[in-house]
C-alpha cells in the first residue's frame, strides 16, 4: 500500500472531487505486499483481465460476510478493498488535516479513484453529481458526454491539462456512479480503463469487489464517508 499528502485548503463537493482526481496528484511509495506488484506483472494483468460480470458493483457491508467469505481485505473504514493481483493501492491524504482524500487502485498504465458519500435513503445522488461534473468541465473549456454502460449512465469527460513542461494534452476520464443503501460511490477511471473498455476489465473487478461501511450515524448527503489509514502504511513524502 502507498500513501502520500496533498495541500487542499478548500472542501470539496462528489463533483469538484472528479476535477481533483484528473489532476494527476502524486503519490507515496509502496509498502503492502498484498497488493502492490512489478510493472511486468502489472502489465500482464491488464492485457489478459477478463471483463467481470457486468452485474457486478460495489456492496454494502450488511450484504457481505466480511468475517467469513476467505477474502483478505484492507479496511479503510468506510470503505474495504480486496488485493488485486497486478494493481495497487494508494491513499491521497490532505497535508492540513491528515484526512484521506483519495483512495486509488492504480497500475502501469491507469488507475480507478473512489471515493464513497452519504447519501439520501433510496436516493440517486449520481443523476445530481451527474449535472454537476458536466456543468464544471463545461465551464473549464472540456467536454462531458453521457453513455451507457453496465452500471447505467457513465459519463466521459475530456479537459486540457498542462504539463509541467508547459505543453498542453486532452486528459479523458471515464466516471461511474454507484447508488447504495444511504451512500454513493463515484470510480473515475484514468488512462487506458477511461478510453478502452476491453482493457478495463481489472479496474472494474477491483471496483466491483469493493464493500463501502456506511455506518448508522447521522451524515449529510455529499459527505465524505471516513477514510482511514491502516496501521501497515507507511508514510512519504
Amino acid at each position: 500500500m502507498k500513501f502520500g499528502r496533498k495541500s487542499r485548503t478548500t472542501e470539496e463537493s462528489p463533483a469538484a472531487e472528479e476535477k481533483a482526481a484528473e489532476s494527476g496528484t502524486e503519490v507515496g511509495a509502496d509498502v503492502d505486499e498484498k497488493t502492490d506488484a512489478t510493472a511486468d506483472e502489472n502489465a500482464d494483468a491488464t492485457a489478459d483481465a477478463e471483463t467481470p460480470d457486468p452485474a457486478g458493483a460495489p456492496r454494502d457491508i450488511s450484504e457481505v460476510d466480511v468475517e467469513n467469505d476467505g477474502v483478505d481485505r484492507i479496511d479503510l473504514g468506510g470503505m474495504l478493498v480486496a488485493p488485486a493481483e497486478g494493481l495497487e493501492l494508494r491513499l491521497q491524504v490532505e497535508e492540513a488535516s491528515g484526512e484521506v482524500q483519495s483512495v486509488l487502485i492504480a497500475g502501469p498504465t491507469g488507475a480507478v479513484e473512489v471515493r464513497a458519500f452519504a447519501a439520501p435513503r433510496n436516493g440517486d445522488l449520481w443523476t445530481d453529481v451527474r449535472r454537476q461534473i458536466a456543468s464544471e468541465t463545461a465551464r473549464q473549456g472540456g467536454t462531458a458526454t453521457e453513455q451507457e454502460g453496465p452500471h447505467g449512465t457513465e459519463l466521459v469527460c475530456r479537459r486540457s491539462v498542462r504539463a509541467s513542461d508547459g505543453t498542453t494534452s486532452q486528459q479523458p476520464s471515464r466516471v461511474v456512479g454507484f447508488n447504495g443503501p444511504r451512500w454513493f460511490l463515484r470510480a473515475t477511471y484514468l488512462g487506458t480503463p477511461a478510453v478502452n473498455g476491453q482493457l478495463a476489465g481489472a479496474w472494474e473487478a477491483a471496483v466491483a469487489s469493493l464493500v463501502v461501511r456506511r455506518g448508522d450515524g447521522p451524515m449529510a448527503p455529499g459527505d465524505q464517508l471516513p477514510i482511514v489509514v491502516p496501521p501497515q502504511a507507511r508514510r512519504v513524502g
